[in-house]
């Protein structure tokens, strides 16, 4: 049986406060937990209700009535594990990167995490207002890939303002994305749910691109940023293989 303080240290970490302090996050389910025990992460501790064997020394076998009182989830999985956060990298700026200005909905940046890994995009740099990555509801989204890419969170201003490198944002009256010309390194810029990309940083981009409405009535005003993430990164992949 877990003790109340077991209990507390780790529903904290459903707030970002303690996952910075404490430099620890939560990953709930099995295949997600599974997939980071086989990457770089460090695990600290794991819970299971019947035993996986995934960690001989830090798995603990707990009821199921003590998971329901650690999980973030209506309906909790067999298993939750604490990794240990682990430091971010150098950005590396040879090769295509995403930006994120201000993205704020957990399952949007859960997803562009997951389409950074699927089309190789091993840098995803954010602004210091976007979404925490550590959000429960953020790893949840990101089914694992949230091991293959490294994440950093910097000033965004800043950042794309020191760098020598094409810059592109997504914008509805940008150039036709299918009559672009885009290569296999730059900066990928994507903004806000709401509002977009950000005035500031709107003034550093190079070349502003649109994903082109197909539709007879053409009244769709905007796609999800995650969804557009999707199929811009495709294009631009896409065109590194032709």
């Amino acid at each position: 049986m877990l003790s109340k303080n077991q209990i507390k240290q780790i529903t904290r970490l459903k707030q970002k406060k303690y996952r910075i302090q404490d430099q620890l996050f939560v990953v709930e389910g099995l295949k997600t937990i599974e997939e980071l025990l086989h990457s770089n992460m460090k695990l600290q501790s794991v819970y299971t209700t019947e035993p996986f064997n995934l960690d001989a020394k830090k798995e603990i076998l707990i009821s199921e009535s003590d998971l329901k009182r650690i999980s973030f989830l209506k309906t909790p999985n067999k298993a939750l594990a604490v990794f240990e956060i682990p430091e971010s990298k150098p950005v590396v700026m040879n090769q295509l990167i995403v930006a994120l200005d201000d993205v704020r909905d957990p399952g949007n940046l859960g997803t562009i995490i997951r389409l950074c890994d699927w089309f190789g995009i091993s840098d995803l740099v954010c602004s210091l207002e976007t979404a925490d990555c550590y959000n429960p509801k953020v790893v949840q989204a990101t089914m694992g890939s949230i091991a293959r890419v490294n994440i950093s969170y910097l000033d965004l201003a800043d950042f794309i303002g020191n760098q020598d490198t094409t810059v592109f944002g997504a914008f509805m009256d940008g150039e036709n994305l299918y009559q672009a010309t885009l290569p296999d390194r730059g900066i990928l810029l994507m903004g806000n749910e709401a509002n977009g990309i950000s005035d500031k940083i709107q003034a550093l981009v190079t070349h502003k691109i649109a994903i082109p409405r197909f539709g007879n009535l053409q009244e769709t005003e905007s796609l999800n940023v995650a969804m557009a993430t999707g199929i811009l990164l495709s294009e631009f992949k896409r065109r590194t293989i032709l």
